[in-house]
């Protein structure tokens, strides 16, 4: 990958930071693709000299993706948004995929979801997977990867429960018995740059990735409960309630929308093979990095002591 230029579009969130370090570290130069490229800054002290370039780009304007492209060997769409969807997943992936093919990029990786289907009950699913067949045709030899929940020191999953049984009186579950699969950032940014390293293995595949552990929601507040080492009263909440508030858009300290609530119906887990295992990267369980983040939350730091609400 040394010398290799990627394009990142998205390379400033969550995500698109994990991996454009990865690339950075391989000695790729690594240009990040992004509405406000100054909100992604952050990065270049990460790179050595020259190795980072940022530059403006809309995914609903062609021409400026056309620009983000130019000279690229390879480019990795990380877009993604519960809002503007069907521009954002569909007609922006597309675009990208479009732009890279034109460009004679010689890999593409398309970052989407597991649960991506056009015939999701939820607007997040269907706009996944109606961008999926957009890169497919645009692109028939990109790399698509499907994520369960993303975990990571930054995440908005974690943290933001961990925060509310940090200082909730009561903390509601909903969907308890929900299943999900989280994986690690680092790990998916490793997959990333797996299949960016040897395209004549990943080009064309679509692979689904999860961490070692299958949790359920429930024992995902029971976790987060024991790091932060508070345990609120966590009551399961009927489906029609959840339903009701998920109408109304809102669980008091934690927003939930109708479409996120329709994507709860469904298990978010590897249905086949792991395509981490398949790029060689050994899945990282949640309990052994994320305590490392979430002990912010205790209300005493490192050094508080087991409470109860």
């Amino acid at each position: 990958m040394k010398d290799t230029l990627v394009v990142l579009f998205g390379g400033g969130g969550f995500v698109g930071r994990y991996v454009a370090q990865a690339l950075l570290a391989t000695g790729a130069r690594v240009r990040i693709a992004q509405r406000d490229p100054k909100q992604a800054f952050f990065l270049k002290p990460l790179g050595g000299l020259g190795q980072t370039q940022f530059v403006a780009a809309d995914v609903r304007k062609p021409d400026s993706v056309a620009r983000a492209v130019a000279g690229a060997d390879a480019v990795v769409n990380l877009v993604g948004a519960f809002a503007d969807m069907t521009a954002l997943h569909v007609a922006g992936a597309r675009t990208i995929a479009e732009a890279a093919k034109a460009a004679g990029v010689g890999a593409l990786v398309h970052v989407s979801a597991i649960g991506a289907d056009p015939e999701s009950p939820s607007e997040y699913g269907r706009s996944k997977g109606d961008g999926e067949t957009a890169v497919r045709a645009a692109f028939p030899e990109a790399t698509i990867l499907r994520p369960s929940l993303v975990f990571g020191r930054e995440d908005e999953f974690t943290n933001r429960f961990a925060a509310m049984i940090a200082r909730m009186p009561v903390v509601p579950v909903l969907r308890g018995p929900a299943k999900f699969q989280p994986v690690y950032v680092k790990d998916v940014a490793r997959v990333v740059v797996a299949a960016l390293a040897d395209p004549k293995t990943f080009a064309g595949r679509t692979l689904e990735l999860g961490g070692p552990d299958v949790l359920t929601m429930r024992q995902i507040h029971d976790f987060l409960a024991s790091a932060v080492l508070r345990h609120p009263p966590m009551p399961d909440l009927p489906d029609a309630v959840g339903s009701a508030i998920a109408t109304l858009g809102f669980l008091p300290g934690a927003p939930i929308t109708r479409d996120q609530w329709a994507m709860l119906g469904r298990d978010n887990v590897v249905t086949g093979d792991n395509g981490l295992v398949a790029a060689g990267v050994t899945p990282t369980p949640m309990a052994a990095v994320a305590p490392e983040w979430l002990v912010r939350f205790r209300r005493q730091g490192r050094f508080a002591k087991r409470v109860t609400a």
